[in-house]
């Protein structure tokens, strides 16, 4: 499978509606776009999967390793995979798109904002490319896309100032239906805020899909996985709008070691039969009320009273505690399993790549294991002061901020809370998929 990685100059500099525009590009030449994403979020790709039509993959370096990446890469389905990158091309320090890009050896295509400039668009990809030879770093810019760029006049000027060795790929035009809504932790989801199927249509003609199919290669192959046995356990995964917030690499792997059953508590369905439950995380905030009177999550409280190991991720973390406060002040109980009240802020609380080690064996890790994940979230936990808190805190935060800055992975019975996202390469689920079996 072929790929390109769609970059930007800069956050917020539009790649994700470029991304798709290319993707949807390649799709009217006949294609099979697998769609992936550079970096940890889960957001931008379900604007992927709405378009594509098929889940995107998450490369993430601080996640997954090198092999791994690779792994995830060779996981999709498809003939030609397009990389979103994160923020700008160089920025991150753990998984910038250039590392990424790099690790994979694929061309990237940058994206810049033309709204009020032509020349000076040569300029800046330019720049972006040299840098990486001042920098040292194998870095293939190979072609520009021009966002917001209007045709005739102001597309042939930016066409023709292009250094040598650069590929004008195409433009996509200055639309308000183009512009995808946010709020925090980013966009709004995919199948929330879908773009306008005819503009998106009208975008992708102004990309030049064969120059971007010509300069698209193949990364090496990865190392050999190792993946454990199928091991007969049944594992209950949360997914609706509150609990969305999972990586297909976790299902991925869930399904190979598992029996897996999803279910929503956010439409009244009872928890499945099970050895095992995983809540991920989501925007439980915004249907608090909702789950607030789910019987899915008063079943988890007692299969959790029961010994059922349970994991809860961020979003996950929030269903299990006592109680959940929005931003409008408004409190509503959760399941109870966790001794801490969440509250909701209008300022993110933590935004970083993680890395925990485990006090003692917890559902995803070993004594002295350490994972790798990431967080950003919005709200914080107050464990309950009556309680052993540092007894009830399962990792100390090497890298993170965790619940408290110091510690992460609140738990209780065989009930695991933390703020941190694992990939499925970090190990974690494996774990979990073997305590279940215990």
């Amino acid at each position: 499978m072929k790929g390109v990685v769609v970059a930007g100059t800069r956050s917020g500099v539009g790649k994700t509606v470029a991304t798709l525009a290319v993707a949807r590009a390649l799709q009217s030449r006949g294609h099979d776009v697998q769609p992936a994403k550079a970096g940890p979020d889960f957001i931008d790709p379900s604007h992927h999967a709405a378009v594509a039509g098929t889940p995107s993959r998450t490369l993430d370096l601080w996640l997954e390793g090198r092999d791994g990446l690779r792994r995830n890469y060779y996981r999709g389905d498809g003939d030609v995979c397009v990389v979103e990158g994160v923020m700008g091309l160089y920025d991150g320090d753990c998984s910038s798109t250039a590392m990424v890009a790099d690790a994979l050896d694929l061309p990237v295509v940058l994206v810049v904002d033309a709204k009020a400039g032509m020349e000076s668009v040569a300029a800046t990809a330019h720049g972006f490319r040299e840098y990486a030879t001042h920098a040292g770093r194998d870095i293939d810019v190979a072609g520009v896309l021009a966002q917001r760029a209007h045709g005739g006049r102001h597309e042939r000027g930016i066409r023709d100032a292009l250094p040598d060795g650069f590929d004008y790929v195409g433009r996509v035009p200055p639309r308000s239906e183009l512009e995808i809504p946010d709020r925090h932790l980013g966009l709004h989801m995919g199948d929330e805020a879908p773009l306008d199927p005819a503009t998106l249509d009208e975008a992708a003609e102004s990309i030049r899909a064969g120059r971007l199919l010509d300069a698209a290669r193949a990364p090496p192959r990865p190392a050999a996985e190792t993946v454990g046995d199928p091991t007969g356990a049944r594992v209950a995964v949360a997914r609706d709008a509150a609990f969305a917030f999972v990586y297909p690499a976790t299902m991925d792997r869930l399904h190979e070691r598992a029996t897996v059953a999803t279910f929503s508590p956010l439409a009244g369905d009872d928890l499945p039969p099970c050895d095992a439950v995983y809540l991920p995380g989501g925007y439980p905030e915004l249907h608090a009320a909702t789950l607030e009177d789910a019987p899915a999550l008063d079943a988890i409280a007692a299969r959790a009273a029961e010994g059922t190991p349970v994991v809860g991720e961020c979003g996950g973390l929030m269903a299990l505690a006592e109680s959940l406060t929005t931003t409008d002040g408004e409190t509503h109980g959760m399941a109870g399993v966790l001794p801490a009240d969440v509250r909701m802020h209008d300022r993110y609380r933590a935004l970083d790549h993680v890395e925990l080690r485990a006090r003692r064996e917890v559902p995803t890790a070993a004594a002295d294991d350490r994972l790798r994940g990431h967080e950003f979230h919005y709200s914080s936990a107050d464990v309950d002061v009556d309680a052993d808190a540092d007894a009830r805190f399962a990792f100390d935060v090497v890298r993170g901020d965790g619940i408290d800055g110091e510690r992460d992975g609140l738990s209780e019975y065989r009930t695991l809370g933390t703020y941190c996202h694992c990939h499925a390469e970090s190990g974690a689920f494996d774990t979990f998929v073997e305590r279940a079996v215990e």
